[in-house]
């Protein structure tokens, strides 16, 4: 009999079903699919386009209507809340009259905290953690890609969420801004211990950031589920990289040759 104790489940999904019905003979998007994600997880999941990605995490944050059950910590998700804080690859999700620390302290107003010096404390917490303390009175046109994604983050976290949710947060940068914030958030996680659910295109970054890594099949289903145990930080050299990798390498193209 194992010894390891088993996790409960922060997330739990059942039965999820997904079709936009925006034509007579539309599919389903996702089909039947059932995941459950422990608290503290780094999920990340892979797929090609279309299979569905984006709409999953959608459903999750209480943008999509669906049938089947998600729920978080035991408590059905029907509208978007701050349990669950989305991060998305566009660069403008901040607000540009706003300051960076305005822009961290606006959704802790809007969620009843009014108190300055505790608006401050938290902007400043925050900032900090993304290195960022400096910047809180620029404005998001001053700041580079990857600072606004920092922000974005910030503002995110300053809510205490169970669950960030992250759409492709890098794909638009530079190779080096993309490999500095991968590290940057593996620290975060470390220090948050936040569950984060990360979408990505690229199998060096799902080896490079998750704990556990999905792929989605092109009919909106999970083809591989795989516990990701090679020691961080990872690297190329690192022991198990390159057989992971030829494992979500093969499986995609034999997605995208399915799709051709």
């Amino acid at each position: 009999m194992s010894s390891e104790i088993k996790k409960t489940p922060v997330l739990r999904i059942s039965g999820l079903t997904k079709n936009y019905n925006d034509a007579p003979d539309s599919r389903n998007i996702i089909e039947s699919l059932d995941l459950d994600v422990p608290d503290g997880e780094f999920l990340c999941i892979l797929g090609p386009s279309g299979c569905g990605k984006t709409t999953l995490i959608r459903c999750i944050a209480g943008f999509e209507d669906y049938t089947g059950i998600i729920e978080v910590d035991k408590k059905k998700v029907s509208k978007p809340a701050i349990d669950r804080i989305m991060v998305f690859q566009d660069f403008n999700q901040l607000f540009p009259w706003k300051t960076v620390e305005k822009n961290i302290q606006y959704p802790l107003k809007k969620n009843g905290t009014t108190d300055k010096e505790k608006l401050k404390a938290i902007a400043k917490e925050h900032l900090d953690l993304v290195g960022l303390t400096e910047y809180k009175d620029f404005y998001p046109h001053q700041l580079s890609g990857g600072m606004k994604q920092r922000v974005a983050i910030a503002k995110g976290l300053a809510l205490k969420p169970k669950i960030i949710l992250m759409d492709e947060p890098f794909a638009s940068l530079d190779a080096m801004t993309r490999n500095r914030l991968q590290a940057e958030l593996l620290n975060i996680k470390q220090k948050e211990n936040v569950t984060v659910i990360f979408i990505t295109h690229n199998i060096q970054e799902a080896i490079v950031l998750g704990n556990r890594i999905l792929l989605m099949s092109k009919n909106g289903k999970i083809k591989l589920d795989v516990k990701n145990q090679i020691q961080k930080p990872v690297t190329p050299a690192s022991e198990g990289y390159g057989d992971m990798w030829k494992l979500f390498n093969g499986a995609l193209q034999s997605e995208l040759d399915q799709k051709a």
